[in-house]
């Protein structure tokens, strides 16, 4: 895989533009938010082991779209449009910084007729190097349903280690699943 390219965009935010071999991970614009109501949001397969739709109406979409663009200048917010040959196939973002354990949980989707290409991978590669080389995070987290073998594994190829199982700890609907969580550990 070719090295990363980082490209600080505006100072004072977290969230700068990353280029992988296929992909280019960038901020948001309000034009996202259409695409991913129809493509995330109307999917019940996006959503089906997090129970979290934040795009599951035009108005969800444009909010969530609008949050993420009015967060930008935080500078503990991480948050990007994934995108392949100038076509948006998912999201990827780093959410509830702990300074007191240096840490930060990661997240990702891909959208499903892009599942199984390596995206999902690629990207939280990209993410986790920019977290921990370019931003000195030293710990960065993740979690999915036991059930999610494709999260699971976009994990583990991204160098994260399953560190717990929780059992029965996600209520999704009527279904509950293990909760599995992953992290990896960078020492300074």
């Amino acid at each position: 895989m070719e090295p990363i390219t980082k490209e600080t965009t505006t100072k004072g935010s977290a969230t700068i533009e990353l280029t992988t071999q296929r992909l280019l991970l960038r901020r948001y614009v309000p034009e996202d938010a259409e695409i991913l109501h129809r493509d995330f949001g109307l999917d019940p397969a996006m959503f089906e082991y997090s129970g979290w739709n934040p795009y599951a109406t035009e108005e969800m979409a444009e909010g969530t779209v609008a949050d993420f663009i009015n967060s930008y200048g935080d500078d503990h917010f991480y948050g990007w449009a994934i995108e392949h040959d100038g076509r948006l196939i998912g999201t990827i973002g780093a959410y509830d910084y702990d300074p007191e354990s240096d840490s930060i949980e990661i997240g990702a989707s891909i959208r499903r007729d892009d599942w199984g290409k390596g995206y999902g991978g690629e990207a939280v590669k990209a993410v986790i190097d920019h977290l921990t080389s370019g931003e000195g995070i030293s710990c960065v987290k993740a979690w999915c349903a036991s059930d999610n073998k494709g999260s699971a594994k976009i994990m583990e190829r991204a160098g994260m280690q399953l560190v717990s199982t929780e059992k029965d700890a996600l209520e999704i609907g009527e279904e509950k699943y293990d909760k599995l969580n992953y992290e990896i550990r960078i020492s300074g």
